[in-house]
């Protein structure tokens, strides 16, 4: 899920929130968040507060963790969340 509220800095801000419950491995919380602030840090987005949460279970503690395939999930489905931010410029693409 995504949160986010206009402010009045010349930046956006982020924060992230990977419960324990829905993430139960460290690598897998870990790996959320770094994907998060690197598709964060890509975009050019308005002077607006993000505040994203994970909203179902990614991987349970029998599951292996597949970093490149969360990776590839993760990054999906922010890029769906980023633009509906307005004025949301589309991702610049490495």
């Amino acid at each position: 899920m995504l949160y986010a509220c206009r402010n009045s800095l010349p930046q956006a801000r982020l924060g992230v929130v990977a419960a324990k419950r829905l993430a139960p491995r460290a690598v897998t919380r870990n790996t959320i968040k770094r994907a998060t602030r690197e598709l964060f840090r890509q975009a050019e987005l308005p002077a607006v507060d993000c505040i994203v949460r994970l909203s179902r279970p990614l991987n349970s503690k029998r599951d292996p963790a597949r970093t490149a395939a969360l990776k590839a999930v993760v990054r999906a489905e922010l890029t769906q969340l980023f633009a509906f931010l307005p004025n949301a410029p589309a991702f610049a693409r490495k």
